[in-house]
């Protein structure tokens, strides 16, 4: 084997199609060079040892929304993409997808905000575009084709001026249909928020009436209930089924909407479900009130063990945090004028570790499925990330897996500065990540070096075979 820039020594390496190897990894120019049996002799500028350590595929997150401030919309300075990147590499995560908003046309903005972004960002980074507007939907051929963004998301609840608040136009099936069409046409996916606004409104009306002594959460959950979520499930799915066009199920969080959506791919139709730590561990009990305003709303307990049952079978294909980075000051209002959202990305590994893996005996090897090798695959990054292989990016994730540890505010690198998971003891730390074969946390420290060395990935879709299920 030929010189390498770095050896990493002793780890046990969550291989594709093996699970859990002790070995070797031999590191060049940022990717892989070669997987050695433990011990191997080979010429290395510098060695790391592992020992002790479980090394996973870098966590790729498909869904959080990156803006400036109170924002969501879009990065504009540099600090922001360094503080979230921050918050991303602690919780082993190394590459990951914002979703990008707004009611121009994005050719005219997409430049600056990769440019922003580049600048602060730790890690490698793709955009999803939200699309809005005719314009919008007019270019989604050139934003698949030659800006390397073919995964559209579209809010199924803007109607009746539900999108003001962040500038957005209504829209309505037809708006949907044509996506899916020319989604289709351009080898390009659809990202529904699937929810029946309509109906919800109805349901928010009477509940500002009548609460029904319910608390926040729970009044939350009553006023957008999971069958207007699996109502817009399985309708998106058909339409996207007729158009021919792939549908990826974002946060999905009922077991209503889950299964609706099983049952339009047992009849056929291309849908992929992801879904949240958040809809995971919390339900409308958490004694956190408002504060666990999401939207989709937080859920019963049984949604929650229905959503681990997905992940442990193989219906859920993918987690995302859906991170939003609004600091605790969005949450001062009512549950009704209370921002939506949370922050979630130094915690969605210790989620699956802590409640997956040591409670419910959920996979290493799933897990690494979960975070990391389907999204790649389904966010069109699976040419150079998503599994640790020869030729591929040596992006990883180096965990203690029996650490005990408890996640305090005082923790928190996001600019959001709270966590609902505050106080939380998990089981399983990310002790180092590396992306393109350097550093970005080592020893649970960050790496002040790795701010700006971040790239944006044009993105293609080119799936073959099945996905790991």
């Amino acid at each position: 084997m030929p010189f390498c820039d770095l050896v990493i020594r002793d780890g046990d390496v969550i291989l594709p199609g093996k699970g859990r190897t002790r070995c070797d990894l031999a590191i060049s120019d940022g990717r892989i060079l070669g997987i050695l049996e433990p011990g191997t002799t080979i010429d290395a500028k510098d060695s790391f040892s592992a020992a002790h350590l479980v090394i996973m595929p870098g966590a790729i997150d498909p869904h959080l929304h990156l803006g400036h401030g109170s924002d969501i919309s879009r990065p504009r300075v540099s600090e922001d993409a360094e503080r979230e990147t921050a918050s991303a590499v602690a919780g082993g995560i190394t590459c990951f997808i914002p979703y990008l908003l707004a009611p121009e046309p994005f050719e005219t903005i997409f430049d600056d905000v990769v440019g922003v972004t580049e600048k602060g960002s730790r890690i490698d980074f793709g955009y999803h575009f939200i699309i809005s507007t005719p314009d919008q939907l007019s270019s989604v051929p050139r934003y698949a084709n030659e800006m390397g963004a073919p995964t559209f998301k579209i809010f199924m609840n803007n109607r009746g001026g539900e999108g003001k608040r962040l500038g957005l136009p209504d829209i309505d099936d037809a708006f949907l249909f044509k996506l899916c069409e020319l989604a289709a046409a351009n080898n390009g996916m659809v990202c529904p928020h699937p929810e029946n606004i309509e109906v919800a409104w109805v349901l928010r009306d009477r509940l500002k009436v009548d609460s029904r002594g319910l608390g926040d959460l729970a009044l939350w959950n009553a006023s957008r209930p999971p069958f207007v979520e699996a109502d817009a499930v399985q309708s998106s799915a058909y339409l996207a089924q007729q158009a021919g066009a792939p549908l990826y199920v974002v946060h999905t969080s009922s077991l209503e909407a889950l299964e609706l959506g099983l049952m339009q791919r047992a009849r056929g139709a291309q849908v992929f479900f992801e879904t949240c730590p958040h809809y995971l561990t919390h339900d409308v009990s958490w004694e956190g009130g408002k504060i666990g305003k999401i939207n989709p709303p937080l859920r019963e307990r049984s949604d929650c063990e229905r959503l681990w049952q997905g992940l442990l079978n193989g219906e859920i294909d993918t987690i995302g945090t859906d991170h939003v980075h609004r600091d605790i000051s969005s949450k001062s209002a009512d549950i009704w004028s209370s921002s939506p959202g949370c922050p979630g990305l130094e915690t969605m590994l210790p989620v699956l570790l802590t409640d997956g893996h040591h409670k419910r005996g959920l996979s290493l090897e799933r897990i690494s499925q979960l975070t990391s090798t389907n999204s790649a695959r389904l966010m069109g990054l699976d040419h150079a990330k998503g599994s640790i292989a020869p030729g591929m990016d040596a992006d990883l994730t180096m965990i203690d897996v029996n650490a005990e540890w408890t996640f305090e505010r005082s923790d928190v690198l996001s600019s959001a500065g709270y966590s609902i998971y505050e106080g939380k003891r998990f089981k399983g730390a990310i002790e180092h990540t590396m992306v393109r074969g350097q550093f970005a946390l080592r020893g649970r420290k960050l790496v002040t070096e790795s701010v700006g060395r971040g790239r944006y990935i044009h993105r293609k879709l080119q799936w073959t075979g099945e996905l790991s299920r």
